[in-house]
């Protein structure tokens, strides 16, 4: 009888200890991990100095004193150092007549290097990989830039390939939200995101100030990453996801005309940039951190700004402060998007961050520019290389794009990272004493024009013979 009880029991428990146990392995295998990711650096002669942007603006013969003064206003101001990287047909001097080539092999210089890169610095095969999704936003060629990766490097004939576009540069926050959502199928797969953008051929070569500004800002670059959902992989993983979070506000009018591509008056192409896009910024990311700020904070954090916000109404409603929330409570470190020196000023301020905390942001912009979705990779990368990023710490993502969207991601870090990646040849130089550029020095005679002594012909000789340090 006791032996038919123990196996009655048994009997019993044994549906219950399957139900535990595909629970158990379900929820460790629909983690994403982060094993690792490659930053891309363009070769030595691509680079954008002071005497090369100088001489791109001296080939637009559309540009009158008035926009030599914005350009000079918009440069001095970004940020920019004189080390970013440009494509091919710029440098030699054909941004004008981009062809489908320049932007083909634009593409294949990033892939070449970088996604290569990725899976000799992993040990990961190519034939390893279930899925593969690439965003660049501004170049969506037939057949796909995807299937130009799976060519070139004999990927499986049942890899699952993405090929996003026009999603701007907070794609790769959505790339990484589509390959977790394939994680959750309880799968073990590994994925490779690979995120660029597009410059040869959407270099905008016209007067319209609001379409100038894309210029003095974006550069070459581009990231490549490698995630999976295998719990046998996380030991090796640099980082696992905690929470992503996407806010797309363009159902509003003003939001989604605040950045898009269109053509000036005479027809060139470009990428309008509205004065109502601070604004919609401010509402997306207001949005967006409703929804994070529950997910990523302590629970005391949250008690303690609803209680001032509900005394702040109620119990004294004639006070104007306003109540902030102390996000470095939940989060050790901050990768913002580098759109340029005000937006990042303004998420920092928004945030309540201090000069430690906007440092990757700030260096990262002055080194490479904005590299659209991929910058926020430079900036985790300098953390790394810093060696700010210890074992537990919480690491935000936040980025922007057209649309307009605000996407954000909270990252775990899964041991203590000293990995110099593109930054191995200069971070002993970061943060430099000023981030002051030389444009002003340099072009600082346009400010001491008017429309009557400004003489076109004159001041294309004095761009040329600006000396090269």
């Amino acid at each position: 009888m006791e032996l038919l009880a123990i196996l009655t029991t048994l009997l019993l428990l044994y549906p219950l200890y399957i139900i535990i146990y595909k629970s158990f392995k379900h929820k460790y295998s629909t983690n994403c991990y982060l094993v690792d990711y490659v930053c891309f650096k363009p070769s030595a002669d691509r680079k954008i100095t002071t005497q090369m942007a100088g001489e791109i603006m001296e080939r637009n013969e559309t540009l009158g004193l008035s926009e030599y003064k914005f350009l000079l206003k918009v440069i001095v101001s970004s940020g920019i150092g004189e080390e970013t990287y440009g494509p091919r047909n710029i440098i030699d001097g054909r941004e004008e007549s981009a062809t489908l080539n320049d932007a083909i092999g634009e593409m294949d210089e990033f892939i070449n290097t970088s996604v290569g890169e990725l899976f000799a610095k992993t040990g990961i095969s190519p034939c390893d990989v279930d899925v593969l999704v690439v965003n660049v936003s501004t170049f969506s060629p037939a057949p796909s830039i995807a299937s130009r990766i799976i060519h070139r490097y004999g990927m499986r004939d049942d890899v699952k390939s993405f090929n996003l576009s026009a999603m701007g540069c907070s794609a790769t926050l959505i790339a990484i939200d589509l390959v977790n959502n394939i994680f959750k199928l309880g799968k073990k797969t590994l994925a490779v995101v690979v995120t660029s953008e597009s410059i040869s051929p959407n270099w905008y070569s016209g007067n319209n100030k609001s379409m100038m500004l894309g210029n003095c800002l974006f550069r070459s670059g581009g990231s490549v990453m490698l995630l999976t959902n295998d719990p046998a992989m996380r030991a090796r993983a640099k980082m696992r996801l905690k929470c992503l979070i996407r806010t797309h506000i363009g159902s509003y009018d003003d939001a989604y005309n605040c950045a898009v591509q269109k053509e000036d008056d005479a027809g060139r192409v470009g990428v309008h940039l509205s004065k109502e896009l601070p604004k919609a910024v401010v509402r997306a990311f207001k949005e967006n951190l409703k929804r994070l700020a529950p997910k990523i904070l302590p629970v005391r954090e949250l008690v303690a700004y609803m209680y001032y916000t509900i005394k702040r109404k109620v119990i004294k409603p004639a006070r104007k402060a306003n109540v902030a929330i102390n996000f470095r409570s939940g989060v050790d470190h901050f990768c913002l998007h580098t759109g340029g020196t005000a937006v990042i000023d303004a998420i920092g301020t928004a945030l309540g961050l201090n000069q430690y905390d906007v440092e990757p942001a700030r260096m990262t912009l002055h080194r490479w520019g904005n590299t659209s979705a991929s910058s926020i990779w430079y900036v985790l990368a300098y953390m790394e290389a810093k060696k700010r990023l210890r074992k537990g710490d919480g690491v935000l993502m936040l980025s922007f794009g057209s649309g307009l969207k605000c996407n954000s991601c909270m990252w775990i870090v899964n041991r203590d990272l000293e990995d110099l990646d593109v930054w191995e040849d200069c971070i002993k130089h970061y943060p430099p004493q000023t981030l002051i550029n030389p444009y002003i020095k340099k072009f600082g005679w346009i400010n001491e024009n008017t429309e009557e002594t400004f003489d076109r012909e004159e001041r294309r000789k004095s761009i040329r013979k600006v000396p090269v340090n």
